[in-house]
């Protein structure tokens, strides 16, 4: 009945299911057509994380885990008793120990100083990991693979965690280890954070009940809120994310075939977002001389010329001069009726035409035409 629903649809459909199933710890199993049931089934596996006041980084870690097949009917244990703890599967955000051989992550003690980088050398992220970081950090590849179906050390699952981290997780990690965004006083409020929206479902400090061990009430509501929003950004970074950066990469591969150059790309389709993907693959492959210009055609069925900044969000251009007087305003309907003094449309361009607009060549002119 699905199959007839377009792609977004049918994605937005399986990540409310499973937020649903994360949340609740309803698992998916169908049986196996056996016919035979086990003597002896396995008790569920237990989450145990601290009681009380909760917060964004556990309530992801908890959502997280029950993404993973061996937690995925797991029973959230919200407690500080020790000995309720111990005989937990797995401890988040309590107990003061951190032992990945045993399953222990807690971040709250003194001398726990772990970073992405630090447990991870080859990623660049020195933020103090929360709960969360560290459960993503152990075992997100295999939570995007598992919700991908793509291979746990493959490109999309290593581009996705990795942005995923920096992007989403970071963040939560920071806030919760009280690591401010920049330094000096802020210049205003941030009250709409992923984390501060968790924080507001736990009960106000006058309710009468202020019962928040239940993981079925606001913890329940605040695993939904996060485990959502992760699907959400997981399904934008795969869906769009990744395929921007692929035409951006085509486009650096054919970037010769543009211009002599090499410092000249052109986007087989229009509106996508390249800034990020530019300097970010600049960087990976190590280009000799750095690109200066982008062109497109808009959906409009208009050429577009943007210059590459100096940076990711500056407004300064890398080339000091790029485009003549005569260019502004000009549009591709224009070509036909143009002073045949003026300089070429954006298609029919060399780089050194647009740092010297006098400079235009007959190869130029006839290629526009």
């Amino acid at each position: 009945m699905g199959r007839g629903l377009p792609a977004t649809m049918r994605s937005a459909a399986r990540a409310a299911r499973l937020v649903g199933m994360a949340a609740t710890g309803t698992g998916t199993g169908t049986g196996t057509g056996t016919g035979h049931k086990r003597p002896h089934p396995e008790p569920a596996a237990r989450i145990g994380t601290h009681d009380g006041t909760f917060h964004c980084d556990e309530a992801l870690a908890c959502f997280l885990l029950r993404l993973l097949p061996r937690y995925r009917d797991a029973e959230i244990v919200r407690t500080r008793d020790p000995q309720l703890l111990a005989r937990c599967d797995v401890v988040v955000d309590v107990g003061g120990e951190y032992d990945p051989g045993r399953h222990r992550y807690d971040h709250h003690q003194r001398s726990f100083t772990e970073s992405m980088r630090s447990l991870r050398p080859d990623k660049p992220w020195s933020t103090k990991l929360s709960s969360a970081g560290l459960v993503y950090c152990h075992f997100g590849s295999q939570i995007l693979a598992g919700l991908l179906g793509q291979p746990e050390d493959g490109p999309v699952v290593t581009a996705l965690y990795d942005k995923l981290y920096e992007n989403f997780v970071e963040e939560i990690d920071a806030i919760d280890n009280g690591i401010a965004p920049a330094a000096g006083e802020p210049r205003y409020a941030l009250s709409t954070t992923l984390s501060v929206r968790v924080g507001h479902l736990n009960p106000r400090w006058n309710d009468p009940d202020q019962d928040t061990e239940c993981p079925q009430a606001g913890f329940r509501r605040a695993m939904e809120l996060v485990g959502s929003e992760f699907l959400e950004r997981l399904d934008f970074y795969h869906r769009a994310w990744l395929p921007a950066r692929a035409l951006v990469e085509e486009a650096i591969c054919r970037r010769f075939e543009v211009d002599a150059s090499g410092q000249i790309l052109e986007l087989s389709q229009g509106g996508c977002p390249w800034k990020e993907h530019l300097f970010q693959l600049e960087r990976e492959l190590a280009l000799p001389r750095p690109l200066q210009l982008v062109l497109f055609l808009d959906r409009g069925g208009q050429w577009r010329v943007q210059s590459v900044p100096t940076a990711p969000h500056s407004f300064q251009s890398r080339a000091a001069v790029l485009v003549s007087q005569e260019w502004l305003g000009w549009r591709t309907r224009d070509s036909k009726h143009r002073d045949p003094q003026a300089g070429p449309g954006p298609r029919g361009v060399s780089l050194k035409s647009l740092q010297d607009p006098t400079t235009v060549t007959e190869s130029e002119e006839q290629h526009e035409e």
